[in-house]
Order: C-alpha cells, then structure tokens, then sequence
C-alpha cells in the first residue's frame, strides 16, 4: 500500500501550520516578557530588579534593628497609671484627700506615690517598685494603686 503523494502533502502543509502557530504563540509570549525591548534591556532590568532588592534587605535590617532598641525604651517606660483616693482617717468627716499613685513599667518596675493629707499638714511618700513589690511596706491603698496599673 504505498503513500498517496497528496496525503504526504497536506500532511506536510499541516505540520508547517502548527510550527508556525507555536512560533507565533512564542513570539507573543517572548514580545510580553521582554515588553518590546531587547535581551540587553532584559538583562539591566534583571541587575536594576536585584539592586533594589538588595536595598530594600538592608533597609529591612535597618527597620527591624531600630525596632528592636525602641521596644527595649518601651518596656522601660511607664506603662500603667493608677491613683487610688482613701481617707486614712476612719470615722472622720473629711473627704478622700489622701491618695496612692503608681506609675509602673511592663516588667512592674517603677514608683507609687502616697500623699496623707491632714487638717494641719500634708505628707507625701515615694516607694521604689521592683516586679510589683517593694522593699517598703505597701499600704491597702499603695497595693490596690499597682493592681490597677495591670488592667
């Protein structure tokens, strides 16, 4: 059964039709990649891509150091204030002129306040706070002052 020369030649026709479908097909493809420039465009895009890249690492270094230093100021400072009003003698008319204010760190580091405030003087009171707790006695009202910091 020997080929009929027609059929060799269409099929040939058709062979070269689809090559030259996927020529065009990859023309196109490579005319987006390269956006109508050329290889050499191509390659100081890629450079210029890469540089960038690089910059935006250091500065990404730079950022999360500067961060770093800025929650070790944060956690120093003040982060909780509270004052708690009392009047320290009991059974008296007088108002809730007396008072306990804390002013403590994230870690519970810090100061509180105390104020006693009388007819005939006022005394005010510092105690040194170390994780909430103090080397000095802390009154009811020095004690609740730091709780409130912690809401």
């Amino acid at each position: 059964m020997p080929l009929d020369t027609a059929f060799l030649f269409y099929a040939l026709i058709a062979v070269i039709v689809l090559f030259a479908v996927l020529v065009i097909h990859l023309e196109i493809r490579v005319h987006r990649l390269l956006r109508g420039k050329d290889a050499k465009t191509l390659e100081d895009t890629i450079v210029t891509l890469t540089k960038e890249t690089d910059a935006l690492n250091k500065s990404r270094g730079e950022i999360e150091n500067y961060l770093s230093r800025a929650e070790t100021r944060l956690r120093r400072s003040v982060s909780g204030v509270a004052t708690v009003r009392f009047n320290p003698f009991k059974g008296s008319s007088g108002s809730n002129q007396s008072f306990a204010t804390a002013f403590v760190d994230e870690e519970g580091n810090g100061v509180v306040f105390s104020s006693l405030y009388s007819r005939d003087r006022v005394s005010v009171y510092a105690k040194p706070l170390i994780k909430g707790g103090s080397e000095y006695e802390l009154t009811g009202e020095e004690k609740q002052a730091i709780a409130k910091t912690k809401e």
